[in-house]
């Protein structure tokens, strides 16, 4: 008699063999049935909080453009960058540019496996990372919140959705699935230069998919600490 877990398995399995390429190719970074919701809610929200199309915008684990897509259509041309630690996805995301016929747009796309070492020499208005701080150990948090401290622009904002709490971490396709208390996050912001803010679960903003575990995250804002600020 096979087991809950095996059963979850083999209903996993079933729907990627009858999926579409593109639930396929958007599976690689989050629930396959989901993808459409999830890059309906990333533009709808950044939208909300005042993004322009004038504005500059990076993608912190941008994966395969599911959210990407209409941020880029909606940005003025060269205003958007995509990086992501995978390069077989980054891959992914520019046949997905390019099926939408959207590379007059000239996004930078950038696999990066280490953000320390990645010094692009220039801020963004908004700096962008969906479902990415929830994958991140402490070690890797740091290192993107220095990455977001040297390219933010001084009055730009840092958005992330996290689980807040405490729980034992799990694991999602080699990847951590951590949960950190907020006064977490405010020290590790302290520690870049950063102050944080949270601004509720994410389902207050729209996202509402049926799933608590992705409705029930908090969207928490990050931005430059004020000059004289204790670090």
């Amino acid at each position: 008699m096979q087991t809950p877990r095996a059963i979850r398995r083999l209903r996993r399995r079933l729907r990627t063999t009858f999926a579409t390429r593109k639930q396929r190719r958007h599976a690689l970074v989050g629930p396959l049935a989901l993808w459409r919701q999830k890059r309906e809610f990333q533009i709808a929200f950044l939208r909300n909080q005042g993004l322009e199309p004038r504005h500059t915008l990076c993608d912190l684990g941008c994966g395969t453009l599911r959210g990407g897509i209409p941020i880029i259509a909606y940005l003025d041309t060269r205003h958007y960058t995509g990086i992501d630690v995978r390069p077989e996805v980054i891959d992914e995301a520019r046949r997905e540019l390019a099926e939408h016929r959207l590379t007059h747009k000239q996004p930078e796309l950038l696999a990066a496996p280490d953000l320390r070492e990645l010094h692009l020499g220039r801020r963004f208005d908004v700096i962008w990372a969906f479902a990415v701080l929830i994958h991140m150990d402490d070690d890797v948090l740091g290192a993107a919140l220095g990455f977001v401290a040297e390219h933010l622009a001084p009055d730009g904002r840092f958005f992330a959705n996290v689980n807040l709490g405490e729980r034992p971490p799990a694991h999602w396709r080699g990847f951590p699935v951590v949960w950190r208390p907020l006064p977490f996050y405010e020290a590790a912001a302290a520690t870049a230069g950063l102050t944080v803010e949270d601004l509720g679960e994410v389902r207050h903003f729209g996202h509402v998919t049926g799933d608590e575990r992705g409705d029930s995250k908090h969207m928490l804002c990050f931005r430059h600490a004020p000059a004289g600020s204790a670090g």
